[in-house]
């Protein structure tokens, strides 16, 4: 499951507040692909509305929207908040999946990959 800790919810609240119309539950897409050139996992996330077909999660109050191409690549992902450097705070994403979905002999991120 994608979670968030909660330095990275208070963060969001913060910004979600700033949004024209930010006053009900943020609502914030998640996603994940792979770079077939770099073979990298890339991560992005932004305010959004749900789709039909989204996993909607709760983390810390935030509505977390994850489309179904995405629900293997962040399972086990935390989004996290820290200071990556001395007065630089960046969203971070840990854990999660970190071979293509071709390579993986197991099928998904669920239980480990080969």
């Amino acid at each position: 499951m994608f979670t968030l800790t909660p330095a990275a919810a208070e963060q969001i609240v913060r910004a979600a507040a700033e949004q024209p119309g930010g006053s009900g539950q943020p609502m914030l897409r998640v996603a994940a692909k792979y770079d077939e050139d770099d073979g990298e996992l890339v991560y992005g996330m932004g305010f959004d509305e749900e789709r039909e077909d989204d996993l909607v999660l709760d983390g810390n109050g935030i509505a977390i929207l994850i489309s179904p191409r995405s629900q293997p690549l962040l399972e086990n992902t935390v989004l996290d908040f820290t200071e990556v450097q001395p007065g630089e705070f960046q969203f971070i994403f840990r854990g999660g999946c970190s071979t293509p979905p071709a390579a993986r002999s197991c099928g998904g991120c669920g239980g480990g990959c080969s």
